[in-house]
């Protein structure tokens, strides 16, 4: 931390500075359920517990259960025969499935609920004879899981351009998905293109985007337009934070992912006078606070935390961790 940074002297168009909060922000429900598996199975069974893909894309959040004893690793080889493994809320393809049955590993499935009816849905539609199409970032860790439940049968797309590419034919059977964590300004416009080319092209009786990224997002749309400046706090490995970013450039806003108080830049608020903040689905909220606590050492007066809706999403633990729980 540069301290010196932290002390400089603050200009007097920075005095009046207001900061609007965003709510909600920061954890959602899977992800919750996720950090409360790995650090529940540290109490049950003690270190090391090991974590297939960083259990969610949070630096912090990482840090504080490697220090608990968690071991986050991406090949199963390194998980020694016969003990444990948590899956990330992420999901996995199939084939990781096979190789831990093949390991002898004794699985724990911290997947997001929501990621999972996704995973369901590219199964069944498989199983009836089409294709799917799948909107996604192809080397995020989450298409990367749905996509492996069909592989033969699904196409990722990323952008309009590539829905003008496809090969499928107007009589063909086709469903799309997407990723849960997608910007929906963007999935907007891929499936408007999809529904043009493909009119036949079916898909879920509701949205695949999960709700805590839809909430996140249209909260920071209602009070982004208000604002000079948009901070987002995540991860940049984090797909719903950089969303988070591009809803606020979208709508011609500065915007900034932060992944700490340490880098927000004093430069950023020449003339600024309103401040739009939110977070992440995998933020911490006591980063949120530090970020605030740091604002205000460089001249915000007044915080308001605006409120879009109330969440009141909870997710069981996994029943593997859920059972001896129960039993202690």
């Amino acid at each position: 931390m540069n301290d010196s940074c932290y002390n400089a002297p603050l200009s007097k168009e920075r005095y009046d500075m207001k900061l609007l909060l965003s709510k909600p922000r920061g954890f959602c429900a899977g992800v919750e359920r996720a950090i409360d598996t790995v650090k529940k199975a540290l109490e049950l069974w003690g270190a090391p517990i090991y974590v297939k893909h960083e259990i969610v894309h949070n630096k912090h959040v990482v840090a504080e259960l490697r220090e608990l004893g968690a071991i986050f690793i991406e090949d199963l080889n390194e998980v020694p025969e016969g003990t444990r493994v948590i899956y990330s809320a992420h999901g996995i393809p199939p084939s990781v499935r096979t190789e831990a049955k093949k390991r002898n590993l004794i699985e724990i499935d911290a997947t997001c609920g929501l990621v999972t009816k996704v995973h369901s849905a590219a199964k069944k539609y498989a199983a009836k004879g089409y294709y799917i199409i799948l909107i996604g970032h192809r080397k995020h860790v989450e298409t990367i899981g749905t996509a492996g439940e069909a592989p033969d049968v699904t196409t990722i797309v990323e952008t309009v351009a590539e829905v003008d590419e496809l090969p499928f034919s107007p009589d063909q059977k086709l469903a799309y998905l997407t990723q849960t964590t997608l910007s929906l300004d963007d999935v907007k416009e891929i499936t408007e293109a999809l529904l043009k080319r493909y009119p036949q092209i079916e898909t879920l009786p509701t949205s695949s985007i999960c709700y805590a990224t839809t909430n996140r997002q249209m909260a920071l749309r209602q009070i982004a337009e208000q604002a000079d400046l948009v901070l987002v706090v995540g991860d940049p490995r984090s797909s719903n934070s950089n969303r988070l970013r591009e809803v606020a450039e979208r709508r011609g806003r500065r915007a900034f992912l932060i992944n700490s108080e340490e880098e927000i830049q004093p430069e950023w608020l020449k003339g600024v006078q309103v401040i739009a903040m939110t977070a992440g689905a995998s933020t911490p909220e006591e980063v949120v606070q530090l970020c605030i606590v740091r604002l205000k050492q460089l001249g915000v007066k007044s915080v308001e935390e605006v409120v879009f809706t109330e969440e009141e999403v909870f997710f069981q633990l996994p029943k593997q961790v859920l059972l001896n729980t129960v039993r202690e």
